[in-house]
């Protein structure tokens, strides 16, 4: 695998943690390497104990998909965090996605989840996407607080889903 490598075009710093005051950096994943394996093995359990964490390969089509954007949250140097953006073309414009955010149990509460959307919805307005959405479980509570502070607003809708 290679070095790694993130945009540094795109980041955003926010002081993260009590006394030491860490930086909490976002940017854009760039290249997979081991380094990137290993954070989402150990980040994705807790997000779901249903999905297994994603392979160099499966990453790799993240990083380099024109329609997926790979953002991830750093301390100190470590990977603390990631996110998902997504974006589809329908015939009334183009929308995007936020999925997986995941931020490690050590750093939540610090603001790293904000500035992972934060990042996730200048991309989205960069690109000319009308609307970003995302799907929280209620029982996320702190997180669907965020969202709603970000300026996300609660749809009336039906999620449907048809398993494979």
């Amino acid at each position: 695998m290679s070095e790694s490598s993130e945009s540094p075009t795109n980041t955003s710093a926010h002081p993260v943690g009590g006394g030491s005051r860490s930086t909490a950096l976002v940017s854009i994943a760039e290249v997979v390497d081991d380094e990137l394996v290993a954070a989402f093995a150990h980040l994705i359990p807790q997000l779901s104990q249903s999905s297994p964490p994603p392979d160099a390969e499966q990453l790799a089509v993240l990083v380099n998909g024109a329609d997926t954007v790979l953002f991830i949250a750093r301390v100190d140097g470590a990977i603390i965090g990631s996110l998902t953006l997504a974006f589809y073309r329908i015939p009334t414009g183009l929308k995007s996605w936020i999925e997986d955010v995941v931020v490690d149990d050590a750093a939540r509460g610090y603001g790293v989840g904000r500035l992972l959307n934060e990042a996730a919805l200048a991309e989205a307005q960069r690109r000319g996407a009308k609307d970003v959405s995302l799907t929280s479980r209620p029982s996320r509570e702190a997180a669907n607080r965020l969202y709603q502070r970000i300026g996300f607003e609660v749809r009336e809708t039906n999620v449907y889903r048809y398993k494979f």
